[in-house]
């Protein structure tokens, strides 16, 4: 099982966890994670070449672990970019478990 944890304080996002796997079909063709993978990664490289910034990465070594968080002190206009982007992500995320709910979970903190 997925499990992607949303970090949303005071109604503003500042990261996600996605930790585990899909497993949901063979390996190389598991869509759930292959949906899941491109989401993500497609979020972060939305964040760092519209927002104009690098933010925390943290990732497992064998994939199954994907750890993103906001810097502080970003200017007003990146990070209002950066919650649009990010809670674009959650909607995707969200398709996805409707869908496909015994393979992903999600989860606010």
């Amino acid at each position: 099982m997925i499990n992607l944890k949303m970090f949303r304080s005071q109604n503003t996002l500042s990261g996600f966890e996605i930790s585990g796997h899909a497993e949901s079909g063979p390996y190389g063709q598991d869509l759930v994670c292959a949906a899941v993978s491109a989401v993500s990664f497609g979020t972060v490289n939305a964040i760092e070449k519209l927002c104009e910034f690098v933010p925390h990465v943290e990732q497992g070594g064998e994939g199954g672990y994907l750890k993103i968080t906001l810097p502080e002190n970003l200017s007003e206009e990146k990070f209002s970019k950066a919650q649009t982007l990010l809670e674009g992500m959650l909607v995707s995320m969200e398709t996805i478990e409707h869908e496909y709910n015994q393979y992903i979970k999600i989860s606010h903190r």
